[in-house]
């Protein structure tokens, strides 16, 4: 009797030993970070770019600040419908996904992001989400797409017009008078189309971000003298005066060229938006507590209103088309300007008002003192430590 009550009692245990060994593993929690294979977590640590990884309940055990950012995960969970449903494809058959998808950032206000993710299983139980941020080059790819349809539709203008004009000339090849009234069109045609061409391989040099080809000290006052000079021809014929304030001697690194490109355009433009009998003022300050050079072209012209002054730098935007055209503008001019100075490290700032006018202001870092020349050196050692700030 004793010897069956023993039994019973063992059984029992036993029953119980193994019943708890089953509830132990169903009732496991899902695998934790502690669970990813080794050295996962560092590399996750290291990469730039969004990283998730989900366990097999599709919680998130590891995601990176970006991926937080740009608003893939939020708390513990996916965001995104179409990547939670390649995370579940990519569990079911272990192919790796690839998916595009568009993301509001975490920021309040936050823009959308554009995001190509790829999902691939990790281990047995993890999966593992990567991100790349695309945003800005579909912005990009917006520009340029863009831009060449802007050319091909301001390359229309005068092509067309000199086409029309070549047949006129031809019809009228008895009118002495009417010929010489069309060629003179055609002369005017073809310099808009030679302009136009040059701005647009201009502006493309510049979009391309090369480094600046001959960055050397350059005297801002010449450079200025120089841009208001090529301009005082048409200032001159449509009655506008130019005026140049006092030399400041100063200096900063860079292209001469370029950057009488740049203050030109500002010229250009503000003489083509003035009317007859304005001023247009070029002036040159040192911002010593900024360490900035400051060249301002102020104008007495139509002014920019609010709305205008958020697109003005676009390329072909034009504040007023019709006068543009007339006079024969690209609208590429201020685009130009914007990339030379930010090629120079610096920014444009505007200030307008409609009726009254606006002034446009480069600031330029300044160039560094100039070194002391070493008592022998030769003229080339001189120069390059001349221009090593």
């Amino acid at each position: 009797m004793a010897a069956a009550l023993l039994g019973l009692v063992v059984g029992c245990l036993v029953a119980l030993a193994v019943r708890r060994d089953d509830v132990r593993v169903v009732q496991a929690p899902p695998p934790g970070t502690g669970d990813l294979p080794a050295g996962v977590p560092e590399l996750l640590a290291v990469l730039g770019g969004p990283a998730v990884v989900l366990d097999v309940s599709d919680v998130v055990v590891r995601a990176s600040p970006a991926a937080h950012a740009v608003g893939l995960v939020r708390r513990d969970s996916i965001t995104d419908p179409d990547v939670l449903a390649a995370v579940r494809a990519v569990r079911a058959d272990g192919e790796v996904r690839e998916v595009d998808v568009d993301l509001r950032a975490a920021d309040v206000g936050g823009a959308r992001r554009a995001l190509s993710v790829r999902v691939a299983p990790l281990g047995l139980l993890h999966v593992v989400v990567l991100g790349s941020d695309r945003t800005e080059a579909r912005r990009l790819e917006a520009v340029r797409r863009d831009f060449v349809v802007n050319v091909g539709h301001e390359l229309k203008t005068p092509v067309g017009a000199m086409s029309v004009l070549a047949e006129a000339m031809a019809d009228a090849a008895d009118d002495p008078e009417a010929v010489r009234r069309f060629s003179a069109r055609m002369a005017v045609e073809a310099r808009r189309l030679a302009v136009l061409v040059h701005d647009v391989v201009e502006l493309s040099r510049l979009q391309d971000g090369e480094p600046l080809a001959a960055a050397v000290r350059v005297d801002v006052d010449t450079v200025v003298a120089e841009a208001v000079d090529r301009c005082s021809t048409t200032a001159g014929s449509r009655g506008i005066g130019l005026e140049i304030g006092p030399d400041t001697g100063a200096q900063v690194i860079g292209d001469a060229e370029l950057l009488t490109t740049a203050i030109r355009n500002l010229v250009d433009n503000a003489i083509r938006y003035s009317d007859t009998g304005t001023r247009v003022a070029v002036g040159v300050r040192v911002d010593e507590a900024a360490d900035v050079v400051e060249v301002s072209v102020t104008d007495q012209g139509i002014g920019i209103g609010p709305a205008d002054r958020e697109r003005i730098f676009e390329r072909f935007y034009r504040v007023d088309p019709a006068r543009s055209r007339m006079t024969g503008g690209t609208g590429l001019g201020l685009s130009i300007v914007k990339h030379v100075v930010a090629g120079h490290g610096g920014e444009v700032q505007l200030w307008s008002q409609e009726g009254q006018g606006s002034t446009f202001t480069l600031r330029v870092p300044q160039a560094p003192p100039r070194q002391p020349v070493r008592a022998g050196a030769d003229a080339a050692d001189s120069e390059q430590e001349e221009y090593s700030g």
